[in-house]
């Protein structure tokens, strides 16, 4: 038999490598962007009564009501902005999800897609899948920021969708409201979809503000959000995101949701709707993570990589130039397997032969692992 699969130029994913090379050689795995702590017990304990108390069949396909309220609410409190919990929020099986399946939903056979790379790594896939065509926008290093006047050369009549994401995994930036601005300025009048990838919206430092495209009028009547539980209440294994979209754009989602997914784990949805109703947790997570972060800069300060503090996520780019000349990916195998400690090289989601010498750690970690870590870091 001769198989010819959509995908087969695409290769096993980077964060699967280097976990699984942590793994082998027993190292510090500061890769693949997971807590190595546990979430509240509280949550965990609701997710166990949900299931003894019966909710074990199928969900609602859009998700459990009382689960689309509680985001409703949320959204209305952050950021004064609302999504009706009927029609325009459905829970998902993780961000990752939810991107699949919106631009499965939307993205045909010669339509071009805009992203930013480096770029998290189910974007370019999915699009080239549905037969999209992905062009980049590169963010130069080390700063990330993004260039509008290569933006507008690149918008086009076939141009259907703009995916951006802050704030921005691998990078650590965040967008401002001036880029906000700008992209509802280049966007209005056209037909162009905004797929707005918000999973690390409860984790911005330095009291700066998520800036959500729910808050722009212009920009919230073409996008999407997709949003991750995960990411926020330390649980990435459960896979629970949602998205959010104006009526006639959630309608067109669901139609396809319905057979991708259909629905999503209902124990899991009972307890966070409970959470989300008894628990401020997330308002209080950007002070967490900023200790983490700035415990681990403060431990590699005096080391011998570069950096320029995160201002959102839970990673922080680290620039080895001064150290080797070598590529990204060898260095970070070559940590893994001589120094026993394992990061993301940038350069997987760049565009081909961009390799800006940086690689990224995940600080999401106890303090006794970020310890470790450092002084791993600082022998090199």
């Amino acid at each position: 038999m001769q198989l010819s699969p959509k995908l087969s130029n695409v290769k096993t994913s980077i964060f699967t490598i280097m976990s699984a090379l942590a793994n082998k050689h027993n190292a510090i795995n500061l890769s693949q962007g997971f807590p190595n702590f546990k979430s509240d017990q509280r949550l965990i304990d609701a997710v166990s009564k949900a299931m003894n108390s019966g909710y074990n069949q199928y969900a609602p396909m859009a998700g459990l009501m009382e689960l689309r309220q509680a985001i409703s609410k949320k959204f209305e409190r952050l950021y004064n902005s609302s999504y009706h919990p009927d029609a325009e929020i459905t829970i998902t099986a993780g961000a990752t999800q939810a991107i699949f399946t919106i631009i499965s939903t939307f993205i045909k056979p010669g339509d071009e897609v805009i992203i930013f790379k480096p770029a998290y790594d189910c974007y370019e896939p999915t699009i080239e899948l549905h037969g999209g065509k992905t062009i980049a926008v590169p963010l130069a290093a080390p700063q990330y920021k993004i260039d509008w006047t290569a933006v507008t050369k690149l918008i086009s009549q076939k141009t259907k969708m703009i995916i951006i994401n802050s704030p921005h995994n691998p990078s650590g930036t965040i967008w401002s409201e001036l880029d906000m601005l700008k992209l509802q300025e280049l966007t209005e009048n056209t037909d162009i979809i905004i797929l707005s990838d918000e999973v690390y919206e409860h984790i911005v430092f330095d009291e700066q503000q998520h800036q959500s495209v729910c808050r722009f009028s212009g920009l919230k009547a073409r996008s999407f959000i997709t949003a991750s539980f995960g990411k926020t209440f330390h649980n990435t294994g459960w896979k629970v995101g949602y998205c959010c979209a104006p009526k006639d754009m959630m309608e067109a989602f669901r139609s396809v949701h319905q057979f991708n997914v259909f629905s999503v784990h209902h124990p899991t949805q009972k307890a966070l709707a409970y959470y989300l109703q008894s628990s401020k947790h997330y308002e209080n997570l950007s002070y967490f993570y900023q200790e983490k972060r700035d415990t681990f800069l403060n431990l590699i300060k005096d080391s011998r990589f570069k950096f320029s503090p995160s201002q959102g996520t839970y990673f922080q780019v680290l620039d080895f130039s001064e150290i080797t000349s070598e590529n990204d990916v060898d260095v970070a195998k070559k940590l893994t397997i001589e120094h026993g400690i394992a990061s993301i090289p940038l350069s997987v989601f760049n565009e081909k032969g961009r390799d800006d010498k940086v690689l990224r750690f995940c600080f999401a970690k106890t303090d006794e692992t970020l310890n470790a870590a450092a002084a791993i870091l600082n022998q090199i």
